[in-house]
């Protein structure tokens, strides 16, 4: 019997805040996978807005790096009540930045810090966000950005299967096909959706390449909504996919971001090789639960 090779990792475990949710969760995976210890911290654990109860159970852990995936993500909410958006997805993260100064930190942004009027965006080209959601995370970004040990990873449409099964964008277009309902998919509105699997891998690899600055992380094509839920549609089966084509002309409410695409060229020259789209990622994943 072989004696079992040495943790070269130390006994500090890595934070993931936001453990209950979509990305979080497949982050505590994959790291436990590569037997990095880490500790997954969800809101019933720690109220992340009471400084002093972070305060304590930082002390106590000193942790290894901070990936901060809590944070108020629905657009809704937060244009409905923007000063608990600011309080979860500024103040929050910049306490937590605080405390974690001389240790990696990755707060997780998003493509909707910009005004979508571009598409192909690079990590350099200035935020100019529509939503009150892409504001706090731009405003959160500036100050993560001033300690240069620290990391922004702005990714796009997550999908995959979460806690609560509700997290991923694929769950509330599936959720919504089994309910029977119908739903417009915009022909002219484009993303780079991911699996969140894949995100936290990528995540994973950069924490332990020690990459800092902004790294864009998010699925290598560009599809339509109409063209994601094609995708979804056709993998699906045991529901009836009820959709409709649509545009963003016909849509009226708060504005919405035709093409926040991302470059990913500077994150797959620092990983070494490509991130498939989410259609590929589809393809070679055949039995990944999605």
């Amino acid at each position: 019997m072989q004696d079992k090779p040495e943790n070269k990792h130390s006994d500090a475990p890595v934070w993931v805040t936001g453990a209950g949710g979509l990305i979080g969760t497949y982050l505590v995976k994959t790291l436990s996978a590569k037997d990095i210890p880490v500790r997954g911290i969800t809101h019933r654990e720690i109220e992340l807005t009471n400084c002093g109860q972070v305060m304590d159970a930082f002390v106590k852990d000193h942790p290894a790096a901070v990936i901060h995936c809590a944070a108020i993500s629905s657009s809704v909410i937060c244009q409905q009540n923007p000063g608990l958006a600011r309080r979860v997805n500024v103040f929050t993260t910049r306490f937590l930045s605080d405390i974690a100064s001389d240790i990696p930190f990755f707060l997780f942004s998003t493509d909707l810090v910009f005004d979508g009027k571009q598409g192909n965006y690079q990590p350099e080209d200035p935020a100019n966000p529509l939503s009150i959601y892409g504001e706090t995370k731009a405003e959160a970004e500036q100050y993560i950005l001033s300690n240069p040990r620290h990391t922004v990873i702005r990714t796009s449409l997550n999908g995959g299967i979460s806690p609560r099964g509700n997290r991923g964008f694929n769950e509330e277009i599936r959720n919504a096909w089994k309910a029977g309902k119908e739903l417009c998919f915009f022909s002219d509105e484009y993303r780079c959706p991911i699996a969140a699997k894949l995100t936290a891998e990528i995540v994973v690899e950069l924490l332990e390449k020690q990459v800092a600055g902004i790294v864009h992380v998010a699925g290598g094509k560009r599809l339509s909504r109409y063209e994601i839920a094609t995708l979804l549609a056709a993998i699906y089966t045991d529901v009836k996919p009820l959709m409709r084509e649509g545009s963003l002309r016909e849509y009226k409410g708060a504005p919405r971001a035709p093409d926040t695409s991302l470059d990913i060229s500077q994150t797959e020259e620092i990983l070494g090789h490509s991130i498939p789209g989410l259609g590929e990622w589809l393809q070679q994943n055949p039995n990944e639960p999605f």
